[in-house]
């Protein structure tokens, strides 16, 4: 399987489900660990819909809700940002909840600067004429409280496959890509982002679907 099919079977399905739940907004989730390609897949299967025309999608990834570097400081987990609980569950399904509802005129959401690594309030706005949100992020099916509350919001969940080799790879690709040296890099990989994965594919429900994107070429997410 490649990028464009993977994005074009996800794009089919919201489309299908929005269609399925009398044209109203549905939620998407797409789960799978760091260096999956979920956030490249996510992206291209919202900008499908939108192509297609018969309904309106955006994207909603949850790394807006990490906590910030001072917070993780104080926390005692700087070095283990990405890990489960440095983010914010709480205020995640709070937000899938009022993007669920759609009853705001348009509703500010927080992205995740990468380059920065910071999230940045109100980065993105979702306007209520959006009939599809497909949600991408590492937790969105983990079994662990109070992550396991989040499964329920989502009218269809997709989990990313990918081969340990594969998520090595691309996990290097992408601190490499940031500058940093071979130390730094499999500081990063070795000790944070393939555990962190390990913990996602072990600790996650069962989806809906199940997506293999080993062997694709595409920027890591």
């Amino acid at each position: 399987m490649n990028i464009e099919s993977n994005a074009r079977k996800i794009a089919d399905i919201a489309e299908d489900r929005f269609v399925g739940a009398g044209r109203r907004r549905v939620l998407i989730a797409v789960a799978g660990a760091p260096g999956s390609g979920k956030s490249t897949l996510a992206e291209r299967a919202v900008d499908l819909i939108n192509e297609a025309g018969a309904a309106s999608a955006a994207l909603f990834p949850m790394d807006g809700y990490h906590y910030d570097d001072v917070v993780l400081e104080t926390m005692g987990r700087r070095p283990f940002k990405g890990a489960i609980d440095t983010f914010d569950a709480h205020g995640l399904r709070h937000m899938l909840q009022r993007l669920k509802a759609n009853e705001d005129d348009m509703i500010a959401v927080p992205v995740f600067d990468r380059a920065l690594e910071i999230a940045r309030a109100g980065g993105r706005l979702i306007p209520k004429s959006v009939d599809i949100i497909v949600c991408e992020g590492n937790y969105l099916l983990a079994n662990q409280m109070p992550w396991d509350r989040l499964k329920p919001l989502f009218d269809f969940t997709i989990f990313v496959d990918v081969d340990i080799d594969d998520l090595r790879s691309r996990l290097r690709a992408r601190w490499q890509g940031f500058g940093l040296n071979e130390e730094q890099t499999a500081r990063k990989v070795e000790e944070n982002d393939l555990p962190n994965g390990m913990f996602i594919v072990s600790g996650s429900a069962e989806p809906d679907l199940r997506l293999n994107n080993s062997g694709t070429i595409s920027p890591p997410s």
